[in-house]
């Protein structure tokens, strides 16, 4: 960062500042407008060649580093770059500049990864019990319990790399964004512990959570209308939220009620002629719900059976029709932590709690800001 000799990267004219996702804009408003611009163009194109062409991402990286290091969207941006070309040391520099500039530890994962990078699982381990994962927000607490598990991996202790895996989160009828990677880390532990068998069932529900996944988000032909692509966007968007089913049947009925047939259509207007017919507008006959509500429910994910207080890996599952597992177990989290920092490099959710120090970092924010 400090190289005299760094030469930025062009810029193709075709990006601009708003490619930037709006979140890590709003955090460049420190800056000069001039500055902010070049910045965000900077941070576009890393976003867009960090996994073709993790190098030159890295440049641009290095160069909206060295126009605006007190920015901690950016210091996150160059950490995350480093740690794709495998330069531990500076990713873990980097993100913990991060952390003490925004007081934030949704980082603490790839923190605890690139330790183990070093070749070093204890700190790894120590770094992540140095936070109460209760404090932690559900898909950062998952991805520190897969990077736990990979630490004990790496140390021999199979049995106690199962129990790292063992969280409320793993659970077999929902699938959450953070599912396919916890499911496949578990089938891993499995597999290094000779229970094929197991190993098995859960490579084939991550499989299912990832298709269970993309479903919820597909919003289908409803897009040609404007308003209603924002709805079924918005169901999407709850469907993840609360989980999606991973029962094939259930999921198709969902897709299924989508689109009203004719009939629909026809006791609606029955029901409009009944309401506007009644004496009192609170009478038993009144109209039924609005056919806009009607017309595009959210995903029913609330009559699943809840699943039993039993053990992950002796409760029954359910019937498996999905492709067998296509990739290596995500036993040692690296994988799983980077993949979840893809949208965090550009996303809203950048800033809030923890702190954090390093003395490696005694001068890292006297880069050159001349453009601010």
């Amino acid at each position: 960062m400090r190289d005299d000799d760094f030469v930025a990267p062009e810029l193709p004219d075709d990006v601009v500042p708003e490619d930037l996702d709006i979140g890590a804009r709003a955090q460049l408003k420190t800056l000069t407008k001039d500055n902010a611009e070049v910045v965000a163009r900077h941070m576009a194109m890393a976003g867009q060649l960090i996994d073709e062409e993790p190098e030159l991402a890295h440049q641009h990286a290095l160069a909206a580093s060295r126009r605006a290091g007190r920015i901690g969207v950016v210091r996150e941006t160059l950490a995350i770059t480093a740690y794709q070309l495998g330069d531990f040391a500076l990713a873990l520099r980097e993100l913990r500049t991060y952390r003490r500039i925004t007081g934030r530890d949704d980082q603490l994962p790839l923190m605890a990864d690139c330790e183990r990078g070093m070749g070093r699982p204890e700190r790894a381990l120590e770094l992540a019990r140095s936070i109460d994962p209760a404090t932690l927000e559900t898909p950062v607490r998952v991805e520190l319990a897969i990077v736990k598990s990979g630490a004990r991996l790496d140390l021999g202790q199979p049995e106690a790399a199962l129990e790292e895996l063992r969280i409320p989160e793993l659970r077999k009828d929902k699938a959450f964004e953070w599912s396919p990677a916890l499911f496949a880390s578990f089938a891993g532990v499995l597999e290094e512990l000779g229970r094929d068998a197991e190993a098995a069932e859960w490579f084939a529900l991550a499989d299912r959570a990832i298709d269970a996944l993309e479903a919820a988000m597909a919003p289908g032909e409803l897009e040609s209308i404007q308003i209603t692509s924002e709805r079924v966007e918005q169901a999407a968007a709850d469907a993840l939220d609360e989980g999606v089913a991973l029962d094939g049947p259930a999921a198709d009925d969902a897709d299924a009620e989508r689109e009203p047939s004719i009939e629909d259509e026809v006791e609606e207007l029955l029901a409009e002629a009944e309401a506007a017919g009644a004496d009192d507008a609170e009478a038993e006959g009144a109209a039924e719900p609005a056919y806009a509500a009607r017309r595009h429910p959210a995903p029913d994910v609330s009559d699943l059976d809840a699943i039993e207080d039993a053990d992950p890996t002796t409760a029954s599952i359910p019937v498996v029709d999905a492709p067998a597992h296509h990739g290596a177990p995500a036993t040692d989290g690296a994988d799983a932590a980077s993949a979840a920092q893809g949208d965090a490099l550009f996303g809203d959710d950048l800033l809030g709690d923890g702190s954090g120090d390093d003395p490696d970092d005694a001068g890292d924010d006297d880069e050159s800001e001349a453009a601010r």
